[in-house]
């Protein structure tokens, strides 16, 4: 069977911060504040895009934590900031030379990104490469975004997903300084080997695997974390999609939690794009920027309303005209990066000539069956790909990109077809001429289906 036969089955079945140099604030307090508020789940009956977490007394948080869904702010609440690393300024302005300009590496709407070195957390051996994001003080959402992504990284653990290693939060004389800190991702983004000429083209097999870590990353966002309770233990656990345990999330006996298993809310990623794709030393996918990251919707709520933000080119059209986010938001926009996939094009380019600068209105000229569907391939490849899977993978990228968002596979779904696709792409490896084809020739040897 196809490895898209389940799509075909679908269709046809229908404490107070200082001011005092030097002082660490608290990751939830805002820049120059003077209040610690507690922190617990964003509500998603009504438009809110104030970040990931929103003030409440204490007795609240701990009824949610009762529940069958738990909000990733009462985890991190519980657990997140205990295992994150906290910095001083000092200490990460001299690990990357006064964040000179030879050591950054980027730089985007929250602020700019600098390597530096740091010492290892346990003080001994060599020091450890990291990337400092450090916030733009001018940004006015900055804060919110720095907040998100200590909450939603100091909870959320998974192989696609960086590591955040820890932060600093100093409000002083030259104002609020907020940073983070990551592991070194020493293969830039998928961008970077995807759209820039100084940089090799990713090979057809690499950008499979690429492409399906990013999807396991995604779908372990919205699946959530499982969170079981081990009576022996008296402890709380998680386990995530891939079935590996992970480290105690909170103190069982204070939140009197009956042993059972329970879920944390789905988390909306809300800016999936190829520059936020990071690659490590082996080139495996790993998510970053969580800075737009919202929880999902909760109970009977269908969907979470929020202010319309993100990358045009990449936001589903429902969440563009209503502002009703759902995870099928991050499928449409993974059905968008599957098509850079394939055509080594951006989204959206004005480069281009009039015709082809929309990447998708682009692409439907040639659908996956159309004897001309190797038009659209990245010539970058030179050739040396599957036309049946490159083929597939279109057909998967089109279910993803569905008007109706109900109609659009989860990312579950996808991850099942991608492993299908990278174990059938893996002899090409091994042997060029088994899997791999060539041309024009190769093109006519694959039997059309319109």
């Amino acid at each position: 069977m196809s490895c898209l036969g389940w799509f075909k089955r679908r269709s046809r079945s229908g404490g107070s911060s200082s001011g005092k140099r030097g002082a660490s604030a608290p990751p939830w307090s805002g820049p120059a504040t003077t209040t610690t508020t507690t922190v617990s789940g964003v509500s998603t009956s009504r438009s809110d895009d104030s970040g990931a977490v929103r003030p409440v007394s204490k007795s609240a948080g701990s009824a949610a934590s009762s529940q069958s869904q738990w909000s990733i702010s009462s985890l991190y609440e519980e657990r997140g900031h205990g295992q994150l690393r906290v910095f001083d300024y000092e200490e990460l302005q001299a690990a990357t030379a006064d964040f000179g300009r030879a050591q950054k590496l980027g730089e985007g709407g929250f602020g700019s990104v600098y390597k530096g070195f740091v010492r290892a957390a346990e003080g001994k051996g060599d020091r450890i490469p990291v990337a400092v994001k450090k916030l733009n003080q001018r940004s006015l959402q900055g804060h919110k975004q720095w907040l998100a992504e200590v909450q939603f990284l100091g909870v959320l653990e998974h192989p696609n997903l960086v590591k955040l290693l820890g932060y600093c939060a100093v409000d002083s004389e030259r104002g609020a300084q907020r940073l983070l800190v990551y592991e070194f991702m020493p293969n830039k983004s998928l961008e970077d080997h995807l759209f820039r000429r100084a940089n090799p083209p990713l090979s057809w097999n690499k950008r499979l695997q690429v492409i399906l870590g990013a999807a396991e990353g995604l779908a372990y966002l919205h699946e959530g974390v499982e969170v079981q309770r081990a009576p022996a233990l008296c402890g709380v656990w998680g386990r995530g999609v891939s079935g590996k345990p992970y480290p105690r999330l909170c103190n069982a006996r204070r939140l009197r939690l009956e042993p059972g298993t329970f879920r944390s809310q789905a988390v909306i990623y809300r800016d999936f794009k190829t520059s936020n794709i990071l690659l490590d030393k082996d080139f495996r996918a790993k998510l970053s920027d969580f800075g737009l990251a919202r929880e999902g919707p909760t109970g009977a709520n269908t969907h979470v309303s929020t202010a319309v933000v993100g990358t045009q080119g990449y936001a589903a059209p429902e969440y563009v005209d209503s502002g009703h986010l759902t995870a099928k938001s991050d499928v449409f926009s993974f059905g968008v990066v599957l098509y850079e996939i394939l055509t080594g094009r951006r989204s959206l380019d004005r480069n281009k000539p009039a015709a082809e600068q929309k990447m998708l209105e682009w692409v439907a000229q040639f659908p996956p069956d159309s004897r001309n569907f190797r038009m659209i391939m990245d010539p970058r490849l030179r050739g040396e790909y599957s036309v049946k899977a490159a083929r597939e993978i279109a057909k998967l990228a089109d279910s993803c990109l569905l008007k109706n968002a109900k109609e659009r596979p989860t990312m579950g779904e996808v991850v099942e077809v991608l492993r299908r696709a990278v174990q059938a792409a893996e002899p090409d490896s091994r042997s060029p001429g088994a899997g791999a084809v060539k041309g024009r020739r190769a093109d006519a040897a694959a039997p059309s289906r319109r």
